[in-house]
């Protein structure tokens, strides 16, 4: 008996795709099968919450962690200080990136006239109420009231930085958004000398902060904002590459003076023989590690970039590198809430 017609001599008999396996209808034989639409649109918010989940955890857990087995005491409230010192760092990043950013869209040729919705009020109200979190934090921490917080060096510079931020929020919400520059300069000022109280040089290590922290947040929320306009400018590929070119050769500059200024911090704050013994080391070795990450994605989208006409690769790959970065920033934290490894370091 016969199951059919008896097959044609010319027609290739495709092979199974697996033991005793059959390839379904529309497959071809020997070739991946793509990802659906509908498979894409799930990947990114996955990778995103699994990404903000990290960093929550780093945030929490980060400082204890770093500082175990090192013999430096243990500070109190370590991992909430970290969170709020994140939202901070982030707000700046964002506000930044919205007043730079667009001084690199506006010479862009046949750009689509859209824009993306700003985000700088929300971020620098989010960041005024992390300042105010950390006074509460301190004056928890102190046994102090809050008047009295502020009399404190550090309690006086967080209520200036939330001050600053907010005041910065008023600037963003005006005709004026421009105007946003100064008390955000104020604030990355008043952070600066926050974060140096040691009796060594803090001048010097507050001159470098300022340039550390102002070139770390236009390059993180730079990137963001662009990205933001590529997504928007999806159908004008000319456009967004030429855009992405453009903040490119911002970021070089902007990662020089990252590498410089942090090549001169750990040589002026971190001593060589604690490096590996003390929380201040590991965190910075990790953070080394995650910029290195950085630099292979933003390499490898230049020369996307440079390579393609359409620009979909090199905004997948600098969407990725916006999520180091993001990790980046947390490490950063962290970096600023372990303590100073001169207190354990052998050397005189």
């Amino acid at each position: 008996m016969f199951s059919g017609p008896p097959a044609d001599p010319a027609t290739p008999i495709p092979p199974p795709t697996s033991a005793g396996s059959v390839p379904c209808p529309g497959e071809i034989p020997g070739r991946a099968v793509e990802p659906t639409p509908a498979r894409r649109a799930w990947t990114a918010p996955l990778l995103l919450g699994a990404a903000g989940l990290l960093a929550l955890l780093i945030a929490l857990f980060g400082p204890g962690l770093m500082a175990r087995g090192t013999g430096e005491l243990r500070i109190p409230g370590a991992g909430l200080t970290t969170v709020l010192r994140t939202v901070l760092f982030a707000a700046l990043a964002l506000h930044l990136g919205e007043l730079v950013a667009p001084q690199l869209i506006r010479p862009v040729r046949g750009r689509p006239r859209t824009a993306v919705r700003s985000w700088a009020v929300l971020a620098s109200l989010g960041g005024a109420a992390a300042a105010a979190g950390q006074i509460v934090r301190l004056a928890a921490v102190s046994d102090l009231g809050i008047t009295e917080t502020y009399a404190t060096r550090e309690g006086g510079l967080l209520l200036l930085i939330a001050n600053g931020l907010v005041v910065a929020a008023l600037c963003a919400a005006s005709r004026r958004p421009a105007l946003a520059l100064a008390p955000l300069a104020v604030v990355i000022g008043a952070e600066a000398l926050r974060a140096h109280p040691e009796a060594y040089s803090p001048e010097f290590g507050a001159a470098l902060t300022v340039v550390h922290l102002t070139a770390a947040s236009l390059w993180t929320g730079g990137l963001l904002y662009v990205l933001r306009t590529m997504w928007l400018w999806r159908g004008s590929p000319v456009a967004a590459r030429a855009l992405l070119g453009r903040y490119a050769r911002l970021a070089i500059w902007l990662y020089v003076a990252l590498a410089a200024t942090g090549t001169a911090s750990t040589l002026r704050r971190l001593p060589l023989d604690v490096v590996f013994t003390s929380a201040y080391g590991r965190t910075l070795l990790l953070k080394l590690a995650l910029m290195a990450v950085v630099s292979v994605l933003a390499l490898a989208a230049r020369r996307r970039m440079l390579r393609d006409t359409d620009p979909a690769v090199a905004h997948r790959l600098a969407r990725r590198e916006q999520v180091v970065l993001g990790l980046v920033v947390v490490v950063s934290a962290v970096l600023t809430v372990v303590p100073d490894p001169h207190w354990i370091s052998l050397r005189p």
